[in-house]
């Protein structure tokens, strides 16, 4: 049974005006902006325009708006927790070259995970730190086998929440009671459920998370989350400096200056108020939304598409477990190239992405079901094409 459709519940189309000849099943890549970020940033750019800075304690509120909201989004303590960086991968190397590491120790993840989250862990080689990722092919209990991977100079174990390929989710909560019993650091990679998944520091445990805002949370490129818990803060070695970073932040002509006691000691330098704008206008739809609904309304279209490769015979790559699923369904067609299929999807303008030995589909919320059908309507033909 096909599910309700979203608008029965939000006016979300008005939303997202997609192109009606547009199948887009790629948020796990970069999604959409809705309609309010888009004006959002006109706006913006508008007042920007013939205004010039005269509104800037206005940017300013808007900035505390984005702390705010995403503080909420993953149940920290006070927005003043929340710093915002220019990627994840930027988020992760503070992490990575702020911990104070000896030769010999180790860090734990997974290996299949998207280059970010292991390129950083492995560039620390020449410092003699050394990364290990399981494999999860064969992995019932991957929370577990994380663990049964650390020894005794494993100091964190960094991974994704959501793996970016096939969509496998990690009990997190599990995990996180597993790495504070053995006093190892948590870094969470949250990028592929923030916006799409109920998420809270207080079942996690994690003490990093990083997200870059242009796919569940449906931002721009450019702007991210990054979290550091207060008890591991200043453990963090800072490599950045400059205006923006101080405690005593604008007051240019002090001589004497320290690191300011939250977050912020991770901004060295101005605000991408163009990108705060968009995330904050975008943040706000998925509050209002709920996320409790919207997770919900996800896994309805994520069950609907399993049953369709089901019934059409198709390979299914990713989790059948709803704990273990997010946004993402992967398949392939057996015996069938799947680079040939991605492209002739993507000449249909079925936006979707070719990922972990098959074809990703990664509908948001708002995807209408008809989206669903057309898109795998378009495989079927493919496929007898051959």
């Amino acid at each position: 049974m096909a599910p309700a459709p979203i608008d029965n519940l939000y006016r979300i189309s008005d939303e997202f005006p997609l192109d009606p000849g547009l199948c887009h099943l790629n948020h796990a890549g970069v999604a959409p902006w809705p309609w309010r970020a888009v004006e959002a940033v006109r706006l913006f750019a508008e007042v920007n325009g013939t205004l010039g800075s005269e509104p800037y304690a206005e940017w300013l509120a808007v900035e505390r708006r984005l702390r705010e909201r995403l503080a909420r989004l993953i149940g920290a303590g006070t927005p003043a927790d929340i710093a915002l960086a220019k990627s994840t991968s930027e988020a992760l190397s503070i992490i990575a070259y702020g911990l104070d590491w000896q030769p010999g120790d180790s860090i734990v993840g997974i290996a299949e995970e998207f280059p970010s989250n292991r390129i950083v862990w492995e560039s620390l080689a020449d410092r003699g730190v050394f990364w290990r990722g399981l494999t999860l092919d064969g992995s019932q209990t991957p929370e577990s086998d994380l663990l049964a991977l650390c020894d005794q100079r494993t100091r964190l174990i960094a991974v994704s929440w959501v793996q970016y390929a096939r969509g496998l989710r990690l009990d997190l909560s599990r995990l996180g009671a597993l790495c504070r019993a053995r006093g190892i650091l948590l870094c969470v990679d949250a990028i592929q459920g923030l916006g799409a998944l109920p998420f809270n520091l207080a079942d996690t445990q994690a003490h990093f998370v990083v997200a870059d805002g242009h796919k569940w949370m449906l931002g721009p490129e450019g702007l991210a989350l990054l979290y550091v818990h207060p008890e591991v803060r200043d453990r963090i070695r800072l490599h950045q400096f400059g205006w923006n970073m101080v405690e005593h932040r604008g007051d240019y002509d002090r001589t004497d200056w320290s690191p300011a006691q939250d977050a912020r000691r991770f901004e060295c330098g101005s605000p991408n108020f163009l990108g705060i704008h968009a995330l904050e206008a975008s943040l706000s739809l998925i509050e209002e939304s709920g996320i409790g609904p919207i997770a919900s309304a996800i896994g309805e279209r994520i069950a609907y598409l399993i049953d369709r490769i089901d019934r059409l015979g198709l390979e299914l790559l990713s989790p059948r477990a709803p704990d273990r699923r997010a946004g993402i369904v992967t398949f392939r067609i057996p015996g069938r190239d799947s680079a040939k299929l991605y492209r002739g999807l993507m000449g249909r303008r079925v936006l979707c992405a070719q990922r972990g030995g098959g074809i990703r589909f990664s509908p948001h919320f708002y995807t209408p079901i008809p989206v669903l059908d057309r898109a795998m309507d378009a495989v079927v033909e493919l496929a007898s094409a051959g």
